[in-house]
């Protein structure tokens, strides 16, 4: 027991995290690819049900990281641009025993203010997570039942999910060592 309550406050210190983030990133780049970890602000929660029997929540969040929202004019009103990261779905356990199930939907804190200041918006903005899910989870979700929890901000442990990009000119070489006691591959 010991053991295990000193491994969760390790997972929990801010300072090792940090650590394990910078580590992740190095070793990526060593590959040859960039890698930025998302670290999701709340912002409000959509409750609905997933298949119709199971209750699921998809939390709306931001970070600085995502593309700005954009509007083009067209014939008839705007067609807007909302750029998004959606980490994949997990289940966590509720206090009382049972399981819930929670998707991240990240997009930049503009599209939040947006949000804030227009329903019609922010009607979009839901309908846009509720479709990033979807899609990319294949799930059906039920639309019209789908709430704003008042008064809360984020459902269950927040998870920074990761975008990874190629870096300019690919991984570098491997140094062409030629004292190594291991034979060439």
């Amino acid at each position: 027991r010991e053991l295990f309550a000193e491994y969760a406050a390790e997972l929990t210190d801010p300072e090792q995290r940090r650590l394990y983030e910078e580590e992740v990133a190095a070793l990526e780049r060593e590959r040859g690819v960039e890698v930025r970890f998302v670290h999701p602000t709340p912002g409000f929660v959509l409750r609905t049900s997933q298949e119709g029997s199971r209750r699921c929540y998809i939390n709306v969040c931001s970070n600085a990281l995502m593309g700005e929202p954009r509007a083009r004019t067209e014939r008839g009103g705007q067609r807007w641009e909302l750029p998004y990261s959606l980490a994949p779905g997990r289940e966590e356990l509720r206090p009382a025993g049972r399981r819930r199930l929670l998707y991240d939907v990240v997009f930049h804190p503009a599209t939040l203010r947006l949000a804030g200041r227009s329903a019609r918006f922010r009607r979009l903005l839901c309908d846009t997570a509720l479709e990033a899910v979807e899609s990319r989870c294949g799930v059906r979700l039920d639309r019209n039942n789908a709430t704003v929890l008042r008064g809360v901000s984020y459902k269950g442990v927040p998870q920074a999910p990761v975008i990874r990009s190629p870096l300019p000119g690919g991984a570098p070489k491997p140094p062409d060592d030629a004292e190594s006691p291991l034979p060439p591959f």
